[in-house]
């Protein structure tokens, strides 16, 4: 049987148990970053309550004006799992649960004042990191890298 994997994760097997970090650790270990560094100024802003596990719902493109079935969907967790952090972020203030005018059987999720501004503190903290690891890196080593990300997630808006 011929093995699929690429060069990258091949190599050093012996030096390492699990060899080289794999794509998705590389990808992983910068999130990681991002996110510690969103926390850190979303709790310096006055945002103390906003626990990691909230950053799901306000990943881009944001909760704004959505379906929760369809929220959990695009977010690939259970409807239940995003009732329950729909539920805490709107006892904190964040967002609310309003009847879908277009259904009112169901609801639609709508940002809060507290809300929108959390998610101007997360932009915020990420264009910090952008700019840090531009330094690092070099501005068009940087561009080249964000580039080839949005390479790989296809066609969206970059706005």
């Amino acid at each position: 049987m011929s093995n699929p994997s690429s060069p990258f994760t091949n190599a050093a097997r012996a030096e390492q148990p699990f060899g080289p970090p794999l794509i998705g650790a590389l990808l992983r270990m910068p999130w990681e970053t991002v996110q510690r560094h969103m926390l850190e100024r979303l709790h310096e802003r006055g945002f103390a309550d906003f626990d990691a596990a909230y950053l799901i719902v306000f990943q881009y493109p944001g909760p704004q004006g959505a379906r929760p079935s369809d929220l959990a969907a695009r977010l690939r967790v259970s409807k239940q799992a995003l009732s329950y952090l729909l539920g805490e972020l709107e006892r904190l203030g964040y967002l609310e649960r309003r009847p879908d005018p277009d259904d009112l059987r169901s609801k639609r999720v709508a940002l809060t004042r507290r809300g929108a501004s959390a998610i101007g503190v997360i932009r915020e903290a990420v264009g910090e990191v952008e700019t840090a690891w531009a330094q690092q890196l070099g501005p068009k080593r940087f561009a080249q890298f964000r580039n080839l990300l949005l390479d790989l997630t296809g066609p969206t808006s970059t706005s």
